[in-house]
């Protein structure tokens, strides 16, 4: 199902599920009335908007309830890891508003995880398994169907720890051999059909370089690290469900080896809420890296990525991201959510940020014709309506402008209230102008618009009672900037990718996604202001300033039209 389609976007009050249930744990004593999170991202890419949904659970639950959050890296993949993506990360999650009070790693407890492996060996609760991982795979049954005991299943306990020994010494090559929890081959959750803990990787790891070579599965240290740190709400996504009886399995299991036990009546609680998904979009960390290694996108932080650092370049403010997932809350079922819903949140959280300018992306000469030759007058232009803190800056008017091509029509319909012969239309905070005409060049195309102006009328002289249907904007033609506009669009073509089973995804990609227009204008203004600054490119859209902008070359990224065109195109094609 596809949840929401551009509704108004309001504050969200009743308390989810898992809101209810820590509310509940408080005042039921458990854990001393203290609340622990932690954020556990493996660094293995750059965090999406998916993994924001989590970030705002992980820190809100521990915010709201004087707790702490922890950042905690999964890093027991050292192939796939780096210090790029710690970096992002952190970036990432500062970038919404948080903050950690600790940043742990996985690798911090490597030794603690052996010892604790070692300690189920020596209880004939664990035994290297020398079997491949189809003939592995293929053992293990099927949700209907009992799995089959490994050969290995009965080794010796000094052998098991001999082996394991050398799974870690060097010796054991990769996939030949992995030590295995004992468990029960018939368990109807096939989690527990002797679940792998330790596989042989042979790669340098970010943090630990080469001491290791025997690295644990993610479900053999989460748990574990999720009780070290004190956790008391380990909260992650409904695919992780099936897991939980294990996660709890390992937990007890750690709990009986008095050495490593930190406090037997303690335990993490693991509750499962929905994942983020987007219509016209992909969320597979596999997906998106072919788009980066491909260079079918401009890397990690291309406006049309869903990452956050992608987001973050492309315009949309933090506050808006969080009021998004605000709105869609978090349930105990799947569901598409529609990007019209987060494109609306940019929106609202735009209107009231941004700073009001003009630019003119497909510009025509607009000619004054009974303005002074050599007369420019200097006119104020509100900052933001919405804010009245905001101020104000300046912007030149002069005989020769610039306006929109799309602004002018000849021979214009009864409802065209824009310029065209005869018709009257107010040029914002300047005058009101009368088109007289236009010239052409050989081909037929407008090369310039012919107006006069009456001084009675600018901006902010008693109202004579004059009134125009239409507003235009405009540019002083010796007095702005050229500049290159990026037009970002949605990224695939189609409503939900993922679901397109018998199509390669690259397939999928809207070849419209992004168009760059070179012979733009815009105000003197913007070349004063920051990187990423939030704009609105008055009668236009919702723009930032792109990090590689330079007063010499000026490079603006379109963040959202002033209006939803997708779901007009959308219904009708419906």
């Amino acid at each position: 199902m596809i949840e929401n389609k551009n509704e108004e976007v309001t504050e969200k009050k009743s308390l989810n599920f898992i809101e209810l249930a820590v509310e509940n744990d408080i005042k039921e004593g458990k854990n001393g009335g203290r609340v622990q999170t932690r954020f556990p991202p493996e660094p293995n890419g750059y965090l999406h908007i998916g993994h924001a949904k989590a970030i705002c659970m992980d820190f809100g639950m521990a915010e709201r309830h004087n707790g702490i959050c922890n950042l905690r890296f999964d890093d027991t993949n050292p192939v796939k890891e780096d210090t790029e993506y710690v970096d992002s990360i952190m970036e990432d999650i500062q970038w919404l508003g948080f903050q950690w009070k600790n940043v742990y790693y996985a690798s911090d407890y490597f030794q603690y995880l052996w010892d604790f492996a070692v300690a189920l060996i020596k209880e004939g609760k664990a035994y290297i398994d020398e079997q491949s991982a189809e003939e592995i795979a293929k053992q293990k049954g099927t949700p209907t169907e009992p799995g089959i005991n490994s050969p290995y299943r009965d080794r010796p306990i000094d052998e098991n720890l001999e082996l394991f020994h050398k799974m870690n010494s060097g010796e054991i090559e990769e996939g030949a051999m992995v030590l295995r929890a004992k468990i029960d081959m018939t368990h109807s959750n096939m989690h527990f059909r002797d679940p792998i803990i330790y596989r042989v990787i042979k790669h340098p790891h970010h943090r630990t370089g080469d001491a290791w070579k025997a690295y644990p599965m993610y479900d053999f240290a989460h748990g574990q690290s999720d009780y070290v740190e004190g956790v008391t709400h380990s909260l992650c996504t409904l695919e992780f469900e099936v897991h939980r009886p294990l996660y709890d399995y390992f937990i007890d299991e750690l709990i009986a080896v008095p050495e490593l036990a930190t406090e037997k009546n303690y335990r993490p609680r693991q509750m499962e809420f929905n994942r983020l998904n987007l219509t016209y979009t992909v969320m597979s960390k596999r997906k998106l890296l072919t788009l980066v290694k491909e260079n079918l996108v401009n890397n990690w932080d291309d406006p049309r990525m869903p990452t956050i650092c992608g987001f973050r370049r492309r315009g949309y403010s933090p506050e808006a991201i969080r009021k998004f997932i605000d709105m869609i809350g978090y349930t105990k079922y799947e569901a598409l959510n529609d990007i019209s819903l987060l494109e609306a949140a940019v929106r609202e959280d735009l209107n009231k940020r941004a700073t009001r300018v003009s630019a003119v992306l497909d510009p025509v000469k607009l000619i004054v014709t009974n303005y002074p030759e050599d007369m420019v007058e200097e006119m104020e232009a509100i900052n933001n309506p919405e804010d009245e803190t905001a101020g104000k800056h300046t912007i030149q008017f002069s005989r020769e402008l610039w306006m929109e091509r799309d602004d002018f029509m000849e021979d214009a319909p009864k409802k065209f209230f824009r310029m065209t012969p005869g018709q009257e239309v107010r040029l914002k905070n300047a005058y009101i102008v009368k088109c007289t005409g236009c010239k052409k060049n050989e081909a037929g195309e407008v090369v310039e618009v012919y107006c006069e102006y009456d001084p009675k009328t600018k901006s902010g002289m008693p109202d004579s009672g004059r009134k125009v249907k239409g507003t235009l904007h405009w540019l002083s033609a010796a007095h702005c900037l050229p500049a290159e506009v990026r037009l970002y669009d949605r990224l695939f073509k189609v409503e939900n990718p993922g679901a397109e089973q018998n199509a390669d995804f690259r397939d999928l990609l809207n070849p419209d996604s992004l168009k760059v227009i070179t012979n733009c204008f815009v105000e003197k203004y913007t070349a004063q202001l920051p990187a990423l600054s939030y704009l609105q490119f008055q009668r236009i859209g919702y723009f930032n300033i792109d990090r590689d902008s330079t007063p010499d070359k000026l490079i603006f990224n379109r963040t959202v039209g002033l209006k939803d065109t997708w779901s007009k195109i959308s219904n009708t094609q419906k």
